[in-house]
């Protein structure tokens, strides 16, 4: 948990461990394996898995304004090779501006 955590906190220093807790536990076994744990903004197939079991259905957004937000955390992740999914989904609720219903 502390290594999501700390993953998270490079990109937002204020990052709420309770809601890190949840995506975490959100995901699941998907954490097991290094590719499941990673996302890769050059699949177009896996960032439309994002927006479709993540941004739509665990936070409520879809359209462009998923996209939108998707667009902006592959930028604002751009210079770490390995995106972990824990902090993808993390920064993608907080691009939303959703984090509020996972605390």
């Amino acid at each position: 948990m502390t290594d999501y955590l700390a993953d998270v906190r490079k990109y937002d220093s204020a990052a709420d461990e309770a809601v890190v807790k949840k995506i975490v536990s959100h995901l699941g076994i998907a954490l097991r394996n290094r590719d499941s744990s990673l996302v890769s903004c050059s699949d177009r197939e896996e960032l439309d898995r994002v927006k479709d079991k993540w941004c739509a259905k665990k936070l409520g957004v879809t359209g462009e304004a998923a996209d939108k937000a998707l667009e902006s955390v592959c930028a604002r992740m751009a210079g770490d090779r390995t995106k972990s999914r824990v902090t993808f989904y993390y920064l993608a609720a907080k691009e939303l501006d959703k984090l509020g219903i996972l605390a």
